[in-house]
């Protein structure tokens, strides 16, 4: 049994009827300032993070937790509240120039972020927010602020960390700044709670920047069930989208990064062309995202790859696309591919196999989670492109291996629905709740 307090389905370390007798929070302010869960997913800093935002803070709300969203506002004409969902309200703070901000420069702007949010919350009476639940180190660090101003205990949840980043690069990315670091070691020591996406998160949080691991909670993200699903089939998603209804269609989707490794793909399609030209004529291979991180140096990188690799007219650039089209790129896919170099759970793997679509993955970070090796789809350790190349032939080989794990696929991510992971979230608030009053509690004495 995991050590770490508030697994998937589990009530942390009090029992259900003792956690009932606590009152639950009535109002959460949750912070993102580098991305809005307005922005589309897969363009600039938006991907997983915002879509796990927008969802987790619709099914609090749905749970009775009204949650207001503090981000930084990307344009002028951008008004200073915008609901997105029945007790869900985003709230936009000014901080820094509008447009032409690199995540990098933000932490220059927390100052102006944190005056923002205070501004927010002086017109309210004390007491509007019960807690603070931050998102990415930036948002870590006003929280810690406001936290603190307000006397409320604060929630936070990493996404990624700079010093596991650090330890799996790619080739030729750029590492994270020892001032992350240091802020990450800050955050983790002030909050009340810390949420991991999986128990190997929560290992990498007690290794490396030493949390107590009584403060540290396992909840797996969710998938919208009803979103991603396989209802109408892969024939139907193909004839959409204009696909050839008997192709061999491996599919990157997210941020064009080297992060994410979408070269490894390319690499890997070339080397299956190289030993197998007779796949040419009927292999396609869809890329739907845009440049992030990065990436952005070197925006059109990937599609000069292609041609160096000499398989340009196989592959297909698509932009960034919405949550209901991209279920429709998972259902039409043969195979998901996700080569990443580090990934804290990897949520498109998830929504990819709802939609009934296997997934070959890297073997890191939470991704072993997400994906049941050989029976949902494959892991890879390691990212050499012709082992992706030999799992892209056995699907080129055996047709019926896509929807035989395809289905299995479905069944396993029925477990990931936002609903229970909504209910794991506010018992993880709840435990930080009680813990804060007793903290306070002992200092007044």
């Amino acid at each position: 049994m995991s050590q770490y307090i508030g697994r998937l389905g589990r009530r942390s370390t009090s029992s259900p009827a003792r956690l009932r007798l606590h009152r639950r929070p009535r109002r959460v302010a949750m912070l993102s300032v580098h991305t809005s869960p307005l922005h589309q997913p897969g363009t600039g800093d938006a991907g997983g993070m915002n879509v796990y935002i927008v969802e987790l803070a619709q099914r609090l709300a749905a749970h009775g937790i009204e949650v207001e969203i503090f981000t930084r506002a990307t344009a002028a004409a951008l008004p200073p509240t915008v609901e997105l969902a029945p007790g869900v309200l985003v709230r936009h703070i000014d901080a820094g120039p509008y447009e032409g901000l690199n995540k990098e420069d933000l932490p220059a702007q927390l100052c102006a972020f944190t005056h923002g949010v205070m501004q927010a919350w002086a017109h309210h009476r004390p007491g509007h927010y019960d807690l603070v639940h931050s998102h990415y180190w930036l948002s870590g660090h006003v929280g810690w602020l406001a936290a603190q101003r307000w006397g409320v205990p604060l929630v936070h949840a990493m996404h990624t960390m700079a010093k596991v980043k650090n330890a799996n690069l790619a080739d030729g990315d750029t590492p994270e700044p020892a001032a992350r670091v240091i802020g990450e070691t800050q955050i983790v020591s002030a909050a009340d709670r810390l949420i991991a996406n999986t128990t190997e998160e929560a290992d990498e949080l007690v290794r490396h920047y030493a949390a107590e691991t009584d403060k540290v909670a396992v909840v797996h993200p969710g998938v919208n069930l009803s979103r991603f699903s396989s209802a109408d089939g892969r024939a139907a998603a193909r004839a959409r989208l204009g696909l050839p209804q008997d192709a061999l269609i491996p599919l990157f989707a997210g941020r064009i990064q080297p992060l994410k490794a979408p070269d490894v793909l390319l690499r890997a399609v070339a080397v299956l062309l190289d030993e197998r030209p007779e796949l040419r004529s009927r292999i396609l291979v869809p890329v739907v995202g845009g440049p992030s991180g990065s990436g952005l140096a070197k925006p059109e990188g990937l599609q000069k790859l292609a041609a160096r690799l000499g398989v340009a007219d196989v592959v297909r650039f698509r932009p960034p696309v919405g949550q209901e089209q991209l279920a429709d790129w998972f259902r039409a896919a043969s195979v998901l591919v996700m080569p990443s170099y580090s990934e804290s759970f990897g949520l498109v793997a998830i929504e990819a196999q709802a939609a009934g679509t296997p997934v070959l993955a890297a073997s890191v970070g939470g991704l072993p989670v997400a994906v049941r090796d050989g029976h949902t789809g494959f892991l890879v350790r390691g990212h050499d492109p012709a082992d992706y190349a030999r799992v892209l032939g056995d699907f080129a080989d055996d047709p019926r291996l896509t929807d035989r794990l395809g289905g299995q696929a479905a069944r396993h991510a029925q477990s990931f629905g936002w609903d229970t992971a909504a209910a794991a979230t506010a018992d993880v608030y709840t435990a930080a709740m009680q813990a804060h009053r007793r903290r306070v509690r002992s200092l007044h004495g």
